[in-house]
């Protein structure tokens, strides 16, 4: 398979925060962040592998600030990290208010999540290898190795902890 730049599969989903979206605060419902995060993450994460990819986890998910309704709430993603048969990508969430065009962008959400990409039958199935093109996607390429380095040690620690 011919490795694939970032950029291939860089895409941008968003939502206008409604009355149906807000919790008993009347903020946007962070599920709702997450729904939003996570179905764009999936959509970057099938362009990348050219088909179906599930979510496999999600970590370091971050809210930084409330988003209220009647905010554009934007999420963009693209792979950071591709291995066999997995990738890590990253989110970042934006809200802006719909009526007051030229508002600078507020950084609302991020997180990273592992998708894997499967077949017709639902087993896992490769992916190209991720080619990093800029500075900036080869700092979150590393940044994602040691964020799967850490989520592979975790995962060994709790298996051994399990085994006595």
């Amino acid at each position: 398979m011919e490795p694939l730049p970032p950029s291939y599969g860089r895409v941008t989903l968003t939502l206008l925060a409604g009355q149906n979206h807000v919790n008993l605060l009347g903020n946007v419902h962070g599920g709702e962040v997450m729904r939003l995060v996570d179905s764009t993450a999936g959509a970057a994460a099938g362009r990348h592998s050219g088909g179906p990819a599930v979510t496999a986890a999600m970590d370091e998910m971050a809210f930084l600030a409330p988003v209220k309704v009647g905010d554009i709430l934007r999420a963009t993603a693209q792979v950071n990290w591709a291995g066999r048969t997995s990738m890590e990508v990253g989110v970042r969430v934006e809200t802006e208010p719909w009526n007051q065009a030229g508002t600078a962008p507020v950084h609302v959400a991020s997180a990273y999540l592992v998708f894997v990409a499967i077949d017709p039958g639902g087993a896992p199935r490769a992916v190209p290898p991720l080619a990093p093109e800029t500075p900036d996607e080869i700092r979150r390429l590393r940044e994602a190795e040691i964020r799967r380095a850490h989520r592979l040690a975790s995962k060994a620690e709790i298996l051994e902890g399990r085994a006595h």
